[in-house]
């Protein structure tokens, strides 16, 4: 059985999916934007926005009582791959040992124009 999770603290899915599910003793987070559910609004430069999807990532894990350290599995799509090390400094600073298993791919453009996107798995 699976069950949507949803917080205010996190941007309203933009589709046909739900923030996160819950199924089994994993929570599958959707892939976050760097949109502030507060204003609306992506930062410009791809650290802040790596900041602030990980903020979003964060809120949704806490509206099911975990944390980042229950991470497992991360994908992290980005705009460009020269954004890659920028990315990773703040993703470094967010995550601690032992680190989630980790995919990185460059595609051919996000939604909203976004240089970044994080989707993350988490177990209990």
């Amino acid at each position: 059985m699976k069950e949507a999770i949803a917080t205010k603290n996190a941007p309203a899915a933009i589709g046909p999916y739900s923030q996160a599910i819950r199924t089994e003793g994993l929570v599958y987070c959707s892939g976050q934007l760097p949109i502030d559910p507060a204003t609306g609004k992506m930062p410009e430069n791809v650290k802040d926005q790596t900041r602030q999807s990980l903020a979003n990532v964060k809120a949704i894990l806490e509206a099911e009582g975990l944390t980042i350290d229950h991470v497992v599995k991360t994908t992290v799509l980005l705009a460009d791959m020269s954004l890659f090390g920028e990315m990773n400094e703040v993703y470094g600073e967010t995550f601690s040992q032992p680190y989630p298993a980790r995919s990185a791919f460059a595609v051919k453009a996000l939604p909203m124009g976004a240089l970044v996107e994080i989707e993350v798995i988490a177990t209990r």
